[in-house]
């Protein structure tokens, strides 16, 4: 099921406190273009069909990353992009973000995204993998 745009935007700006709507609108679009850049095939497509369109287009049509990221060099480039953030404020941003697509994939597409990613991600998605 597809999350409306007002659900998405109000998940993200509740689990980020932040003030306003543009302060989450402009973390989501940020993160979702980095994690966009990193995931490929079926998988990007499923999760992009579970996102608002406007979020769905970004996820689709990321920048392409030269090579895959950390989660903690993933972290370092949201703060990059955002104007005013420090690694500590870009790993909140990402974590409200991821979190929210977390819900929204489901267990089953959540899992085969994060094997497409370096080891770290199911923190940043708010999903501890055991060891």
């Amino acid at each position: 099921m597809t999350l409306r745009w007002e659900a998405f935007l109000a998940s993200v700006q509740e689990r980020g406190e932040y003030e306003t709507s543009q302060e989450a609108d402009r973390a989501a679009r940020v993160v979702l273009a980095l994690l966009g850049a990193h995931l490929v095939g079926h998988e990007r497509a499923e999760l992009a069909a579970r996102l608002p369109e406007a979020y769905a287009l970004i996820l689709l049509n990321p920048l392409q990353a030269a090579e895959p990221l950390s989660a903690e060099r993933f972290v370092q480039a949201t703060a990059a992009w955002i104007e005013g953030a420090t690694a500590e404020t870009a790993k909140w941003d990402v974590g409200a973000v991821l979190s929210v697509v977390a819900d929204a994939s489901g267990e089953e597409l959540m899992r085969r995204v994060l094997l497409q990613l370096p080891p770290g991600y199911d923190l940043l998605f708010g999903r501890p993998q055991s060891a």
